[in-house]
């Protein structure tokens, strides 16, 4: 992506209120030179906490975790990974709920950088169109791979299903763990968070919504 692009690019198809915070020159730089940058930088955190980075298990890290970052946790700030979900004629005429449950998600608490892990349910009802299921699993992780809050997160991929299905009876739940609660702080490894999204007749019927939840497993 060349320097002309904006960072706002990334998520302009959605609401002001739930694009990722990003600066106007985010996507500027190419990942090699993102990687090439983050390097030095990862390698003076190391040497301020005393590490010895001539040992040879540790003189790799700094580009390592750079490459971690740019090229898998944080892979979805980029637009160039945003999912192309192709629709299909529903030509079999299925018109009931269709769930896709227990989408494996992990992302990346944008407080501290540690890690968010749990699942992610989705359903949609079809109307003249179908999607190809790995599409919602990709969906989940283009903005999953980011740093997050889980309720942004949720909205986010609601307001993309709802643009990229054409329909607005879409829902949205999402179960994770935080390593910001279990590993600091309060040291809490029992607790998880919910967050879901509704829109369009999982809104108006009630049967329909508990329906969904019953296909979780909730």
């Amino acid at each position: 992506m060349d320097s002309s692009s904006s960072g706002a690019a990334a998520d302009e198809h959605l609401p002001a209120s739930l694009r990722t915070p990003l600066r106007p020159d985010a996507f500027a730089k190419s990942d090699a030179d993102k990687i090439a940058a983050i390097t030095p930088h990862f390698e003076a955190i190391m040497q301020e906490l005393g590490l010895d980075l001539s040992d040879d298990s540790l003189a790799g890290t700094p580009k390592r975790v750079a490459k971690m970052f740019v090229q898998e946790w944080f892979k979805g700030l980029n637009p160039e990974h945003r999912p192309d979900v192709k629709l299909f004629d529903n030509r079999y005429q299925y018109q009931q709920l269709l769930v896709e449950r227990d989408i494996t998600l992990f992302s990346c608490c944008e407080h501290h950088f540690v890690p968010i892990i749990g699942k992610a349910h989705v359903a949609y009802l079809p109307a003249n169109h179908v999607v190809g299921l790995s599409k919602l699993n990709r969906v989940v992780q283009y903005y999953a791979r980011r740093p997050q809050v889980q309720e942004r997160l949720t909205r986010q991929i609601s307001e993309e299903l709802k643009q990229s299905l054409g329909t607005d009876d879409v829902a949205v739940l999402i179960e994770a763990d935080h390593l910001c609660v279990m590993s600091r702080g309060v040291n809490d490894t029992s607790s998880s968070t919910i967050t879901s999204e509704y829109s369009g007749r999982f809104v108006s019927d009630q049967t329909l919504r508990q329906e969904f939840l019953r296909q979780i497993g909730k």
